[in-house]
Formats: C-alpha cells, sequence, structure tokens
C-alpha cells in the first residue's frame, strides 16, 4: 500500500504517515513505515508514532501472520529516516485544521485508533475531511480473525464506530473485495519481473505472506488487502461499490468488531459508507506491476 502511494507523486500529495499498533506493537510498525519510505526513495515523506494500543481495549497483534518484524522477508534494519516527534494524533488534528474544508483524505489501513482518537479530541477536523478510504471489515467473507471479525476492526472496534458515525464520506474496501485480488505465483513472477529493489522487496513479502494465508484458505495466492485502497483513489472504475449502512459492534463477546452491513436497505438506518464489493483483480494487478516499475 505505501509503496504504490508512493510510486504515485503526481495524484497524491502525501502529507505525512501515521503510524499505529496493529499487525505488531507501535516501535515496529513506526520503523517499518520508515524503512519503506526509504525503499521507495521518499525521504520527504514525514513519519509519525501514534497510538500504542487501543482506545478501550488490549492490543491484539498478528505476527502469526506477518512475522515478529511485521515486514518479515525482507531485509530489516535501523532507517536514517527521522520519527517525528510529534505524535500521530496531534500531527493528524494540527493538519486538518491547517486545510481548508473538504481538502483532505485519509488513508487507514491498520485499526483506526489514531483517526477516531484526533475526532474526539477535536471535533472541528470533521470538515477538512474531503473523505476516508479504508481497508477493514466484511460482509460476505466473514471474519479474518474470529469467525465474523476482521483484524483492523476487531481491534479497535470503538474507535471504528467513531469513523463509521463521523459523517464524512467514507468508502470501505472490506475483505468481500480484498479475497478477490490474489497474488498467484503467476503474479509473483510479474512482480518479480520487476527487477528493482521494490520489486525484490514485495516479492519477499508476499512470499512470506503467501505460506499463511495460502493455506488458511485453500487458494492459488494470498488476497492483497491495502494497496486496494489506494488502487480505488487512482483508479475507481476498477470497483463496484454501494452506499450502505454499516455499523460496528462493540459489546459482543461473540461477535465484537463484525461489521454489519445493510446491503439490502432492511433497515431505516442512514447510509453512511461506500461499501466495495467487487474488484476487477487483473485490472488491480497490471495498475500495481504499472506504477511500481516506474
Amino acid at each position: 500500500m505505501l509503496l504504490l502511494a508512493l510510486a504515485c507523486p503526481r495524484e497524491l500529495n502525501i502529507l505525512g504517515i501515521t503510524a499505529v499498533a496493529g499487525n505488531v506493537p507501535l516501535n515496529l510498525t513506526e520503523r517499518n513505515t520508515r524503512i519503506i519510505c526509504e525503499l521507495a526513495g521518499r525521504l520527504d515523506v514525514p513519519v509519525f508514532a501514534g497510538c500504542e494500543k487501543p482506545l478501550h481495549r488490549k492490543l491484539i497483534t498478528a505476527e502469526n501472520v506477518h512475522g515478529k518484524t511485521g515486514i518479515d522477508g525482507i531485509d530489516i534494519y535501523r532507517p536514517s529516516l527521522p520519527l517525528q516527534e510529534q505524535h500521530g494524533v496531534d500531527f493528524i488534528i494540527e493538519t486538518l485544521l491547517n486545510a481548508e474544508n473538504g481538502a483532505v483524505t485519509l488513508v487507514p489501513t491498520g485499526p483506526l485508533t489514531n483517526i477516531g482518537l484526533a475526532m474526539v479530541r477535536q471535533p472541528e477536523i470533521l470538515p477538512k475531511i474531503k473523505e476516508i478510504v479504508l481497508m477493514g471489515g466484511a460482509m460476505r467473507e466473514g471474519g479474518n480473525t474470529t469467525p465474523c471479525a476482521e483484524f483492523n476492526i476487531l481491534v479497535d472496534p470503538e474507535a471504528a464506530q467513531i469513523v463509521m458515525h463521523c459523517g464524512r464520506p467514507l468508502t470501505i474496501v472490506p475483505l468481500d473485495v480484498t479475497h478477490q485480488a490474489l497474488v498467484t505465483r503467476e503474479r509473483i513472477e510479474q512482480l518479480r519481473g520487476l527487477n528493482s529493489k521494490v520489486g525484490t522487496a514485495i516479492v519477499g513479502m508476499m512470499e512470506f505472506f503467501n505460506r499463511f494465508d495460502s493455506e488458511k484458505y485453500g487458494s492459488g495466492g494470498a488476497p492483497l488487502h491495502d494497496p486496494c485502497t489506494i488502487a480505488y483513489l487512482l483508479k475507481p472504475d476498477l470497483f463496484a461499490g454501494k452506499l450502505c449502512n454499516v455499523e460496528v459492534e462493540t459489546e459482543s463477546p461473540l461477535t465484537v468488531g463484525h461489521t454489519a452491513v445493510d446491503f439490502w436497505g432492511v433497515t431505516a438506518r442512514p447510509k453512511n459508507a461506500n461499501w466495495l464489493y467487487q474488484i476487477d483483480a487483473d485490472g488491480f494487478f497490471a495498475l500495481l506491476i504499472e506504477r511500481l516499475g516506474v
């Protein structure tokens, strides 16, 4: 996701990246973010450390999927790109307050703690948000961490519910879409064919990631989740979506983190999100390889 975004400076003016505790603890996610920025040659993008735990819960991590480093499959080192001193939530608030109304798009692909906390602390930021495009949730695909909850939403369901009700345009890229974008062996070989540092790094991460999800789902490759958000910004016609009401379960021990999607409009609850449900997977991977090959 970051490599695709960083490869598109003409379309995307990246104001900053805020790390959050998620797949691994915060001290690793912020380090990994800086490594990826260096790999992409984008030392101009500031990186901030955000929240080290969810709003009201103990942190759940996913080393079993992504490895102890969070990005197993590539060389890990201490990056030279500095971590900004400002807290990530303060950066979000300050940046939005200084922006014009409807000027900034937020693209969270982890737990929504940073953004949810920013909204609670400073509601005045809301009119400044043009759109939020997030990866998380599931409807037909159930869940990937519990039987009914996707990881990003499960880690901080209270923050997710805050974002669902923020009143700003919201597009959700759920497992329903990302499970259609499989990193098959053929597609890995296409990425390997980029013959670059970026291509080699992506192949390394994907081959590690593929071991877990291919076995879990019995598929020909693992789903590629997070880059779908950037692909949506670059080429929305690759996707099909529907305006729905989406709520997050925060109380039930059995279904906490579940995204309840009123896909067929069976309730009178207001439609608060563009729920994506289909992707042109071949078009998505063509876009990915084209941009990362530049």
